[in-house]
């Protein structure tokens, strides 16, 4: 059987293999990239856009100032905030300065944080101070020392910038009260960076440039060790890809998902890089008509997002109306884009969803559907160049065609590791090969399906939501006995959480658990559905088995 049957299936112009080493280090490909296009805008936000000069001058002051704090290369600090103009100046400054990348979900809670930024080890952090109440709650347990902190408009002007300042602190009141030692605005770090210079190191291929927090294969939260290589291989795939389509000077990339999910960070803060490309930068991705009118605004040539933000818009009037002449890609990834959702798409804007599979372990990107339009919904696609995928049963053994089985993948874009995890590095990476946990299946031409997910993950919205997680928070309320949470089907989020629980205390009401629940987790996390139960399926050894519970939800 071939070993890599998709070969003869790929596009024209589409290479077998990337050159890994083209690059020697992630720095040497942004150098490039910010100074080839120094005069055209990179980044654009609310009404301003910053240019790809002024990008790599910022990031440049930025990273000095970060050195000058006694920050060096090798420490790990946390980006926390959403799609603003600061983002990419500070996830260049980190690179720069060879300091650790540890992308926060802005939304996650003083717990979440807390776990995070002690198991990474975080000595700085880049914060927006509508979260700074959350990290004033836990600062004294981690070893945060170096405290950078900047508003939704302090990058947009004196005037709109302090405009919009006083309606998101005094008008929408999203910015709690807060007390932080040793602080330092954004713009004030820039102003000092001047002064300062960035102190050199090895930055070699395997350097760490990122823990990328996952839930893995399991529950437990852990820091997938990217490195310069794995990152600048899955960028080249990735853009070896796009190579067919895309052109310099001529792109508009319209980026609704945030820059700290590994999606968006790969695709529109280095992949799009290439072609000089205008990120169009969507704060809150939840507000249809800020994503619509980004449409209206530019001539947006290239969109990635999730099925259920292109199934919301599809259900936009607004939407429906505009001008799509421009639109040549729609990338779907972080969760399966559904066929009813692509048939609409397509007739709405003239263009097929192309979707794609990878995991953050993967830096993201396994494989793809052809863009040209010859792909196969309902599939995953090819492997990207330089990448092998095979269907192996329990025993390891490689199956052929038709016969479902785990999906393992061996490229360049394999993680190192997990950080600080050697046991769990072990389970997922056997010789070489990253065993995802999926259920999959390689058809005759070299397609490949997903059959089943990891068997108990949730998938809310594109991101991984995993029932250990839930279930030792709720399992913490002294009037609960047991619990378990799964995932049942959502037209609108393809997934939301469902709570079974076993009372301790009779007078438990469901207020009682979902205001615990919102004071310890993300709001994507948040069970939508709690059905008290006087018990709960047990295996022999007295595992819950939550298989039963969503067999008879």
């Amino acid at each position: 059987m071939d070993a890599r049957p998709w070969l003869k299936n790929y596009p024209k112009g589409l290479p077998a293999n990337i050159d890994v080493d083209k690059y020697p280090n992630l720095n040497a490909y942004l150098k490039e990239a910010l100074e080839k296009y120094a005069k055209q805008p990179a980044f654009y936000s609310m009404g301003k856009s910053l240019t790809y000069g002024e990008i790599d001058k910022m990031a440049e002051q930025l990273g000095a100032y970060l050195h000058s704090r006694g920050l060096k290369p090798g420490d790990k600090v946390a980006i926390m905030m959403p799609n603003l103009l600061q983002y990419p100046i500070a996830l260049f400054a980190c690179i720069r300065a060879g300091l650790v990348v540890v992308n926060t979900n802005p939304l996650y809670t003083p717990r979440e944080m807390l776990h995070q930024f002690n198991d990474s080890g975080v000595k700085g952090i880049i914060i927006v101070e509508n979260f700074a109440s959350h990290l004033q709650e836990i600062l004294g347990k981690t070893e945060i020392n170096t405290i950078l902190l900047t508003s939704i408009g302090e990058m947009l002007g004196p005037i709109k910038g302090s405009v919009i300042n006083f309606v998101v602190r005094s008008i929408k009141r999203m910015v709690p009260k807060y007390d932080l030692p040793n602080t330092i605005s954004f713009k004030e770090a820039l102003q000092e960076g001047k002064k300062f210079t960035i102190n050199s190191f090895d930055d070699h291929p395997d350097r760490v440039v990122s823990l990328q927090y996952t839930g893995g294969t399991t529950g437990i939260a852990k820091g997938a060790m990217l490195t310069n290589k794995n990152l600048l291989a899955n960028m080249l795939q990735m853009k070896a890809c796009l190579d067919t389509l895309m052109k310099e000077g001529e792109e508009v990339t319209l980026c609704p998902l945030p820059l700290y999910h590994i999606f968006a960070f790969v695709v529109n803060c280095l992949a799009v890089m290439s072609y000089g490309s205008m990120n169009v930068l969507v704060v809150n991705a939840r507000d249809l008509k800020s994503v619509i009118k980004e449409f209206k605004n530019h001539k947006i040539t290239l969109i990635s997002g999730v099925n259920t933000l292109f199934n919301a818009l599809l259900h936009d009037k607004e939407f429906q109306s505009l001008d799509f002449s421009h639109l040549k890609l729609s990338v779907g990834g972080a969760m399966a884009i559904q066929r009813s959702v692509n048939d609409r798409w397509k007739e709405v804007t003239g263009k097929d969803l192309i979707e794609g599979y990878g995991m953050t372990e993967a830096s993201p990107a396994v494989s793809v559907n052809p863009i040209d339009g010859t792909g196969r919904i309902g599939t995953i696609g090819m492997p990207i160049p330089s990448t092998d995928v095979r269907i192996v049963d329990n025993d390891g053994n490689v199956l052929p065609p038709g016969q479902e089985g785990e999906l393992q993948v061996k490229g360049p874009q394999v993680m190192l590791g997990y950080y600080n995890q050697p046991e769990e590095t072990a389970k997922v990476i056997r010789d070489g090969w990253l065993c995802t946990g999926d259920i999959g299946l390689m058809e005759e031409d070299g397609y490949f399906r997903i059959v089943d997910r990891k068997k108990d993950m949730i998938l809310v919205s594109g991101f991984n939501v995993y029932p250990n997680e839930i279930e030792d928070v709720v399992s913490a309320l002294p009037k609960v006995l047991e619990c378990a949470a799964i995932g049942v089907p959502n037209e609108r989020t393809g997934e939301r959480v469902k709570l079974f629980v076993v009372k301790k205390d009779k007078s438990l009401t469901e207020d009682e658990i979902m205001e615990y629940c919102r004071q310890n987790l993300t709001q994507y996390k948040l069970p939508k559905e709690i059905e008290f139960r006087e018990t709960l399926p047990k295996s022999n050894v007295g595992k819950i088995l939550r298989r039963e519970l969503r067999e008879v939800k």
